[in-house]
């Protein structure tokens, strides 16, 4: 193992950037989505203007040949008897009927359209609403949600609703269904079935077309959870309002055997070495411990200090041994764990700091990596869901002033530390369980970057999240909150500078809120070891 350190400071929690690629991977980009729907709908309200005033000349246009028309056609030829008259006739038919015909041909719609064409290239792709409807299930699985209350969008720590309609609904049920994930599939559709039903238009138009959809899906999705009976039903109801659908008619006969040969089974006629449904559909994860840990302390449940422990945790003013930066105004420094130790120091940046990283980050957000432990190359990965941007000490005063701080603060040197990262969370925005330093069977997991291994982390909340978002440990049980302008630091290595195992930790899926994170990495010259001071 390479014993040259290195800091890496994990940092943030806030909002902003622009959209482009994997896009439901950053709250930051969303927001730009925000401002481009509403220059649309302005664009959209022109176009309406536009249209009501082309259509209101028309009508007044329609209205005065009405009334002409009403008193000549009752004595046409007296009518055209004037030779006024007759001459208005002629100019009508001959010029002005071709101005009408010229007014309502014309394309109003010009400026709307190009106006959608160029922002329709930042609009968000079929990959990006797949993996938004992913993380809503991602959430009501940590979260333990019901699907009653995520789609009506009343969460814990949000001050409304955004509910879900039908088409919503039966749309992150399609995503579940297209995983293979039949419980999700189950639940959404249901969802969107009791939608359906509460309308009472589900034997009606296009709603008939939706529910017979729903049961198609429904069906088969409860049936891979081994529920013949409920897939026999939702089958039978499908035939019910449409007796034509070939595939419900098919499976109908072959849910009905199986329920046959299942009865058979209970009642010791069957071949027990036969299974009838080995489908699984069940929670992703339920076998995983190291999973069950983090949803526990994502929710915070699970938490292994006892108050004795707790009572030895302490809060204090820290000055560093007497930094001259710190004598006089010394940092709030409090416990939140004793082994290892790990400790928060409050109201470590300013507002104006935090926003000028963000200014700084916004523009070059880009969707978060991580290595591929097959090829070494860096990809995207599902249990890592937010980008990244990375700012140089040398790019603005507040990086340096930053890094500075960090380490007059902690004593480690960060004069050969990597770039500042900054990390905004997307929807549902995770990184499941790591370690921030290098093991010993990868050798090379930091060789590109020309430094040691990562001695410490040093973790920089730049926004106070209503719901989720915890920094937890699975290994050791602990779980730390989000605190605005506060920062949380923790070794990651022994002193002989073998790796803690303990300090396995992960970002917990942002319920409501903006999470950004932003790591420096520091690493020794070569040949150094782990400087603490």
């Amino acid at each position: 193992m390479d014993l040259c350190p290195r800091l890496l400071i994990l940092t943030l929690a806030v909002t902003s950037c622009s959209a482009h690629n994997d896009v439901f991977s950053s709250i930051g980009h969303m927001t730009d989505l925000l401002w481009m729907e509403k220059d649309l709908v302005k664009f959209l309200k022109d176009y309406i203007r536009a249209e009501n005033d082309k259509l209101q000349k028309v009508k007044e246009w329609v209205a005065r040949l009405d009334v002409l028309s009403a008193v000549a056609i009752e004595q046409p030829e007296d009518f055209l008897s004037h030779p006024v008259n007759a001459y208005k006739l002629v100019k009508r038919l001959n010029t002005e009927w071709k101005d009408l015909e010229k007014l309502v041909l014309t394309d109003v719609t010009n400026v709307f359209i190009s106006k959608l064409s160029v922002m329709k290239q930042n609009f968000p792709t079929d990959e990006d609403q797949s993996g938004a409807a992913k993380a809503l299930l991602r959430l009501q699985d940590t979260y333990q949600l019901d699907t009653h209350t995520l789609s009506t969008g009343r969460l814990p720590g949000s001050s409304g609703s955004a509910p879900l309609s039908v088409d919503e609904c039966y749309d992150v049920g399609r995503v579940a269904y297209s995983e293979s994930d039949f419980y999700h599939a189950a639940l959404w559709m249901k969802r969107a079935l009791e939608l359906l039903e509460d309308k009472e238009v589900s034997t009606r138009g296009e709603a008939l077309h939706k529910v017979v959809d729903v049961l198609d899906y429904l069906s088969f999705s409860v049936y891979q959870q081994g529920a013949l009976q409920d897939a026999l039903y939702y089958t039978r109801r499908l035939l019910h309002l449409d007796p034509t659908h070939q595939r419900a008619s098919s499976n109908l006969k072959y849910f009905e055997y199986q329920l046959f040969k299942q009865k058979k089974m209970e009642m010791g006629e069957g071949d027990d070495d036969k299974e009838v449904n080995g489908q699984s559909g069940g929670r992703r994860g339920d076998q995983q411990p190291e999973r069950r840990q983090y949803e526990h302390l994502c929710r915070g449940e699970g938490l292994q200090m006892t108050p004795r422990r707790q009572s030895r945790l302490l809060c204090r003013y820290h000055d560093n041994g007497r930094h001259p930066r710190y004598v006089i105004g010394p940092v709030k420094q409090e416990d939140e764990w004793d082994h290892p130790h790990i400790v928060r120091y409050h109201d470590i940046v300013t507002e104006k700091e935090m926003q000028k990283i963000k200014e700084l980050a916004k523009p070059r957000l880009k969707r978060a990596t991580v290595h591929d432990p097959l090829t070494g190359r860096l990809i995207t990965a599902p249990y890592r869901v937010s980008k990244s941007a990375w700012l140089g000490a040398g790019e603005h005063p507040v990086v340096e002033k930053i890094n500075q701080r960090i380490e007059d603060v902690t004593g480690l040197d960060v004069s050969t530390a990597e770039d500042l990262q900054v990390a905004n969370y997307g929807v549902g925005g995770q990184y499941e369980p790591h370690f921030d330093f290098g093991r010993k069977d990868e050798p090379d997991a930091f060789e590109e970057l020309g430094m040691g291994n990562r001695v410490a982390t040093w973790l920089l909340y730049m926004s106070d999240i209503p719901a989720g978002g915890a920094t937890v440990f699975t290994d050791i049980g602990a779980a730390i909150w989000p605190k605005k302008g506060s920062a949380v630091f923790w070794f990651n290595l022994h002193p002989s500078g073998e790796g803690d195992y303990r300090t396995r930790h992960a970002a917990c899926p942002v319920l409501v809120g903006n999470k950004w994170a932003c790591p420096i990495r520091r690493g020794a010259e070569a040949g150094g070891g782990a400087r603490r001071g």
